[in-house]
């Protein structure tokens, strides 16, 4: 009688197996289905077959047999993520459906020892950046960009390389004023060498110096950019800009008439240089205003140096539009000191020149 008992006992235990490991046969089934129908099927339909997919695994991985099988977690990952990526409505279900991928991801990766759910594998992680890159856009359309950051900023931990993130965080980061990110972000992405990189570095450089005033991090990317650019002309006048905030003119006229010794044909570095001297004669001219009236004298004085400054430009400005006649900053650079000068006919003469200049 025994004998008999143990023999009915071991063919329900087989049964209970068999129909476990049915259960991931059904998983698979249903996962084809739906992707056969995925674009076609309403959002109702669609959550319907997903739930139900989701429900084969969750008995699959309930029996000791066919827990152990990675296709059951394979699945399982491909039905939650999907869950987490569809259901825009819900995002309490979505997070929660996003948790339970995750984790049968890991079980998954664990127990396909031959690779044979690589694919399924990669097909879940890939739902679960595009399920947050959705939520992420969702908060930014809104508006809520610090929940956007944090999201974008989620995606990038997920895939490191991903070129696209790490624009939308430094984006986002900017619009919420976090400047330290946004550089963080911008820099990542000049490394990348996209065919941007050139104004990720205007956008980084232009942050580091306005925004957050480091006159010294400011002037290191400008380097950089020079280096890689070294034809900018906003990079090159940006740097001389600060050397000439910095009062070491100097260091801006090397680096300017390095410029011009290679290539003496651009109007942009005799331009430039001509700055280094007019906008020290600027520099004179706000101190200059705040003189009390009286002081005649001290006014002079400034005056002198402001006119030996302006001299010291002009043939830079002159030579400028020599090598480009249409030179519009170094033409109106040319129409204020004439002005200065109360040189009528210089000054006319310049002004018909840009007045003949196309607006744009």
């Amino acid at each position: 009688m025994k004998k008999v008992l143990l023999s009915i006992l071991f063919v329900g235990v087989a049964t209970l197996a068999n129909a476990q490991k049915s259960e991931v046969a059904e998983a698979k089934r249903t996962w084809d289905l739906y992707s056969i129908m995925a674009t076609k099927n309403t959002f109702d339909k669609s959550m319907f077959a997903l739930n139900n997919g989701l429900k084969h695994t969750d008995n699959a991985i309930a029996n000791e047999k066919s827990k152990v099988m990675p296709d059951a977690w394979s699945y399982r990952a491909l039905f939650a993520s999907a869950i987490a990526y569809t259901d825009s409505v819900n995002v309490d279900n979505a997070l929660a459906k996003q948790k339970i991928a995750v984790d049968a991801i890991a079980q998954a990766k664990s127990l396909d020892t031959k690779g044979d759910q690589k694919d399924n594998i990669q097909s879940a992680e890939i739902n679960i950046r595009n399920a947050i890159n959705s939520r992420a856009i969702r908060a930014y359309n809104k508006k809520d960009y610090a929940n956007a950051l944090t999201l974008f900023n989620e995606i990038i931990a997920l895939n490191p390389t991903d070129t696209a993130m790490y624009i939308n965080a430094g984006v986002t980061a900017k619009l919420v004023e976090n400047y330290p990110e946004a550089i963080k972000n911008f820099k990542k992405v000049i490394s990348f060498n996209v065919p941007e990189t050139k104004n990720f570095y205007a956008e980084t450089i232009s942050m580091t110096l306005v925004n957050l005033k480091d006159t010294t991090a400011g002037l290191a990317l400008l380097k950089e950019a020079i280096a890689k650019y070294p034809d900018d002309a906003d990079f090159v006048g940006t740097e001389t800009d600060i050397y000439i905030a910095k009062g070491d003119i100097v260091k801006s006229q090397e680096a300017l008439k390095k410029l011009i010794a290679k290539d003496p044909s651009k109007a942009i570095y005799q331009y430039l240089m001509g700055d280094t001297y007019y906008k020290q004669a600027l520099v004179l001219q706000a101190d200059r205003n705040k003189l009390d009236p009286k002081k005649i004298k001290e006014f002079d004085a400034i005056t002198a140096k402001m006119v030996v400054f302006i001299d010291q430009s002009m043939p830079f400005y002159k030579k400028a539009i020599e090598l480009d006649p249409k030179f519009v900053p170094a033409l109106e650079s040319l129409k204020q000191i004439y002005g200065f000068k109360n040189d009528s006919a210089n000054f006319n003469d310049i002004k018909k020149r840009l007045d003949a200049i196309p607006a744009n």
